[in-house]
């Protein structure tokens, strides 16, 4: 499909990567990932010719489509969500308009033995099988799905674009993107504006891609359940394994403890040359040995060891003083934009020392609780922050509103106070901000280093209670486990809203589900939460059934099923059935392999195979999960 050669992207004369080179296939689902500022996103423009190279060529097979998720996007004014997402299907509009035309010619002409008339049918008969060729007939349905995957309510579909913020803009565009019919999707970033359901259904998605994927993340959990190939952009050049990202890890490791002692034996077998070579040269009878050995050396290739990009964020995060036990107390909470409300009589108690997840879809009310606990914005009921709290606050879009003409350093000068500006350089440089780096301007900085600075100047003021709100955005996965460490080593209160179940693994005790205007409290992680709501998911489906099933039941009396439907009906509950109990053995199977590696994690891991297999089964298992939902649901709406 593409065919990459010797690619080279020079600014200021500096090169950002040189003598790239590789091929993509249809089927490679390659994870693009390096740290900040390696050159990924400047790759995908290079691949998607938003911007040319400084070298080498790209070779792309005849009539290949390829569509690019941006992180900057630009909207037409006054369209609805579904007039936006529509724009994916530009042949199958146009048709539309040209069959109009048609059959209103058709309903005021009476010449039907002419040769125009006869035209127009030719023409309505042509149009309409491309029409169905395109798939004219199912892509409203197709897009109303694809919509509501990526959290959109049916209620949503007619509203203007206008209304929402960038990053439900970003789904619309991502929607259009796996709407339209590309070989080739770049993808930078998608999972940044999704929450965790949105994130599992895109992954499912993408699965099923049958054409070529090339995507830039920083969240190890999706590239583990989407990819199959890794691409690292480290210090100019690329390191390419067809493994997903965690098994690119492990064998990029072993690859490089092999080249280090292949190097060491080089060096040492070089070492004793040149001892022999100094020994011999000196004396005339063992001359032509020492040039034999010196001709030996020369031609020598020495080994090279991967170089790797070390350079990481340094980050403490110091509690201000000691808080009272209660941190958050709040009663009868609510919040409501307009006629939409967010938060109902919610009732809460965050004590000291706790270490909170909130988890739920965008708009249910997450961000805003955030909000309201640090006084940004007002809201009805009741809450009060606790003795001698200290709150630390970092904001979604805290990064956006960094003034653009002012420098790193100027930055960082107007927030500091007279007791820490002294350190204000040294704190720079433990977020890989050195040298001139700090004389960059907000707006030059790419969205990590954006980020970085935000957390930089977050510790310019004393908390012991810290509030983030989606702090991994456009950090690398380096970045990112630097933050999670320092998270875990952090002796204060916690309240973390994330949609990155890896950095959330192990990170939190507790997990605040935001639904329906009202949050649950899950004693566990962000896994214990993920498994209960799965579950509760599953029941709420069985309700629907069951009321479906009475409803149907009272129906009878008036309308009975034909045995046709019955039929039907037994097919479709055997089929359920099965597939319970195939997920049942799945589960178990699953679980003996997890106590397992529980107990001798080497051993099992060494199996051939195994983490293929491993990962296999999880497939397999979700795949079965939402064949059941499925079937399940035309059960519930069978009529």
């Amino acid at each position: 499909m593409l065919n990459v050669h010797n690619l080279t992207v020079s600014f200021m004369g500096t090169d950002l990567f040189s003598g790239i080179t590789f091929k993509l296939n249809k089927g490679d689902r390659i994870g693009l990932i390096g740290k900040n500022g390696a050159g990924k996103s400047t790759l995908l423009k290079v691949l998607s010719k938003d911007i040319e190279s400084s070298g080498g060529t790209m070779a792309f097979d005849k009539d290949v489509r390829m569509g690019f998720l941006r992180q900057d996007i630009d909207f037409v004014e006054g369209r609805t969500i579904l007039e936006e997402a529509y724009q994916a299907f530009e042949e199958i509009k146009e048709i539309e308009v040209k069959l109009e035309d048609i059959n209103s010619q058709l309903a005021t002409r009476t010449d039907y033995e002419s040769d125009l008339y006869a035209k127009l049918i030719e023409d309505l008969t042509d149009l309409t099988e491309r029409y169905e060729l395109l798939g004219g007939y199912n892509y409203q349905g197709n897009t109303e799905k694809i919509l509501q995957g990526l959290g959109f309510q049916r209620e949503d579909f007619g509203k203007l674009t206008d209304t929402f913020s960038g990053g439900w803009r970003m789904r619309i565009e991502l929607a259009k993107l796996l709407l339209q019919d590309n070989d080739i999707l770049l993808l930078d970033e998608p999972t940044n504006h999704l929450d965790i359901e949105s994130i599992i259904w895109l992954e499912n998605f993408l699965k099923g891609y049958s054409g070529a994927i090339v995507l830039v993340s920083h969240d190890k959990m999706f590239l583990d359940n989407v990819t199959n190939r890794t691409i690292e952009i480290s210090l100019g050049q690329i390191y390419d394994y067809k493994k997903p990202y965690s098994q690119f890890l492990e064998l990029r490791s072993e690859i490089k403890e092999k080249q280090l002692q292949a190097q060491k034996n080089q060096e040492k077998e070089i070492k004793q040359k040149q001892q022999l070579i100094d020994k011999f040269k000196a004396k005339a009878s063992k001359a032509s040995m020492a040039q034999s050995l010196m001709k030996q050396l020369d031609k020598v290739q020495l080994i090279e060891v991967d170089g790797d990009d070390n350079a990481a964020m340094n980050i403490r995060f110091n509690i201000s003083k000691e808080p009272g036990k209660i941190i958050v107390e709040a009663e009868n909470l609510s919040k409501s934009y307009g006629d939409k409300h967010v938060l109902e009589d919610v009732d809460l108690l965050i004590e000291r020392n706790s270490k909170i997840a909130f988890v739920g879809q965008n708009g249910q009310g997450k961000s805003t609780l955030a909000k309201m606990m640090v006084g940004e914005i007002p809201f009805e009921g009741l809450l009060k922050l606790g003795h001698n709290v200290e709150v630390g606050y970092f904001a979604q879009n805290q990064s956006e509103h960094l003034p653009p003409e002012k420098t790193v350093l100027e930055i960082m000068e107007d927030a500091a106070t007279d007791t820490n500006r002294m350190r204000v350089r040294d704190m720079l440089g433990s977020f890989l901000f050195g040298g001139d780096a700090v004389d960059k301007k907000a707006k030059v900085l790419s969205g990590g280093e954006r980020n970085r600075l935000a957390l930089c100047k977050l510790l310019l003021s004393p908390f012991n209670v810290l509030i983030m709100d989606e702090p991994t955005n456009h950090l690398d996965i380096q970045s990112k486990n630097v933050l999670k460490e320092a998270l875990n080593n952090f002796d204060g209160t916690l309240i973390l809203v994330s949609h990155d179940r890896d950095f959330l693994q192990g990170l939190t005790t507790t997990v605040y589900g935001f639904k329906d205007k009202e949050i649950k409290e899950y004693l566990g992680d962000i896994d214990y939460f993920l498994e209960q709501h799965k579950i509760e998911n599953l029941r709420e489906a069985e309700k629907r059934t069951v009321v479906k099933e009475v409803k149907d039941t009272s129906k009878k009396e008036t309308h009975q099923l034909s045995r046709e439907q019955e039929k039907e009906i037994k097919k479709l509950k055997n089929k359920s059935n099965k597939i319970e109990g195939q997920i049942a053995d799945l589960e178990k199977e699953i679980e003996k392999i997890d106590l397992e590696l529980a107990q001798d994690y080497d051993e099992v891991s060494g199996q051939p195979n195994f983490f293929e297999n491993y990962k296999a089964k999880k497939a397999k298992l979700e795949t079965l999960m939402f064949d059941w939902e499925e079937v399940e649901d035309k059960i519930t709406n069978f009529k």
